[in-house]
């Protein structure tokens, strides 16, 4: 009886998400024009918060500095690494005079989290008197993971979206550079295409666009908003601080926009046990993120509201649907064991049938959506693709229990990601 009540469940919960999440593919398949006004002066300035980063810091700092634009800088905050990093954006500095500075942190106040880092790096560009000459509405702050490589045309892209004044962030698409290293890069590229082309351009109708951790640009005007009474920088210290600060732009009444047009590369993991510690640590911060729910409540038109709480809700809906696979086995071993006893067997073709529609579906739609990215991996392979796409997304179930119990039992701290 509970065995067939938590299937029934599961089932329900991925029906109701399957037809929510069809209309996002529809909504996302419409575009959007900007028409230009004329061209502002910008300041671009591009944080990379690092903390050992030696093996990718250079090759991003020389994509950076090679931008074809005209007003901008970078700024590394080395969070107190204990090897070359601050050496690396040294020699950038010295290569290119005026477009990286450093800033260093150090013991025991460095290594408290991306957004303190982050938030040492906005008072620096303050008290340093570099954006004096600027007015916060025309300076574009945007986050840069330490291996992420931003395309050439990135600024062109995002600049138009800054031309409304309401607009407060703009993020742009994520790939991943080391895609062809095997399956398992293979498909983190594909999660990072399906998410930001279908989930993140459909959010741009309903006004809930969201903020990732890296290819993020934001108005410096917008994060002076969220600035508190007591001097904290707009950062959280949540393990999702970009999921933190992306709802609460959209509560203080600016517009997050999503730019498909350009995008940020960084490095996916090739281990899985490194992989699903990176999603727990995601997971446990989606967890920690339930505290935005009454500010979204009061704050957030309805209809991005809806989105956001749908958002917020993963985890549990995730953690759910884990229960899904396990139930299925369950009443197919039952009925196996009932058909021996009579004689006969009592499996129909719906014990096939319902689970690949329930499951499969979204590949189709999935496979189209990443065959526009891949031009080279054709319709029929990236359909496959998704196929085995689908089974990916269990290390999800792994990692939301794992970061579950590190939430229940109180710890928050964590391993960054090594690079290779």
């Amino acid at each position: 009886m509970i065995t067939d009540l938590l299937l029934w469940s599961a089932i329900a919960i991925i029906v109701m998400a399957g037809g929510y999440n069809t209309t996002l593919f529809v909504l996302s398949r419409r575009r959007i024009r900007h028409a230009r006004d004329p061209r502002r002066q910008r300041l671009y300035v591009f944080l990379l918060a690092c903390l050992n980063e030696e093996k990718v810091l250079a090759e991003s700092l020389a994509r950076i500095t090679g931008l074809p634009a005209g007003n901008f800088m970078a700024l590394v905050i080395d969070d107190a690494s204990d090897d070359g990093t601050a050496e690396i954006a040294r020699a950038a500095g010295r290569a290119t005079p005026g477009r990286v500075q450093l800033l260093q942190r150090h013991l025991p106040d460095a290594r408290r989290g991306k957004g303190a880092a982050l938030n040492a790096g906005i008072a620096h560009l303050r008290s340093s008197g570099l954006l004096d000459a600027y007015d916060p509405h025309d300076v574009i702050v945007c986050v840069v993971d330490a291996d992420g490589r931003l395309d050439p045309h990135v600024v062109q892209a995002v600049d138009p979206y800054f031309d409304d004044p309401r607009t407060g962030g703009t993020q742009i698409g994520v790939r991943m550079y080391n895609r062809d290293k095997g399956l398992l890069a293979r498909l983190q590229d594909m999660e990072f295409v399906i998410y930001g082309d279908i989930f993140q351009s459909a959010r741009r109708y309903i006004g809930s666009v969201g903020m990732g951790g890296n290819g993020q640009f934001m108005r410096l005007a917008a994060l002076d908003s969220l600035m508190g009474e007591d001097g904290q920088g707009p950062w959280s210290d949540s393990l999702t601080e970009d999921l933190d600060l992306g709802v609460r732009l959209i509560a203080k009444g600016w517009t997050n926009q999503h730019c498909t047009t350009a995008a940020v590369s960084q490095q996916a993991v090739l281990d899985v046990r490194r992989l699903v510690r990176q999603r727990s640590r995601w997971f446990q911060g989606h967890l920690q993120s339930a505290g935005l729910v009454p500010l979204i409540l009061r704050e957030v038109p309805t209809r991005a509201a809806v989105d956001l709480l749908y958002h917020l809700s993963s985890p549990v809906l995730i953690l759910l649907t884990s229960l899904l696979p396990l139930s299925f086995l369950v009443a197919l071993t039952g009925t196996v064991i009932g058909s021996v006893e009579v004689g006969r067997p009592l499996i129909s073709p719906m014990w096939v049938v319902g689970p690949y529609v329930l499951s499969f579906t979204a590949a189709y739609a999935y496979g189209f959506v990443y065959s526009r990215r891949e031009r080279g991996l054709g319709l029929p392979r990236a359909v496959l693709l998704s196929h085995v796409f689908v089974f990916y997304g269990y290390i999800w179930f792994a990692a939301g229990w794992w970061g579950l119990w590190r939430m229940l039992t109180g710890k928050r701290t964590w391993l960054k990601t090594a690079r290779t």
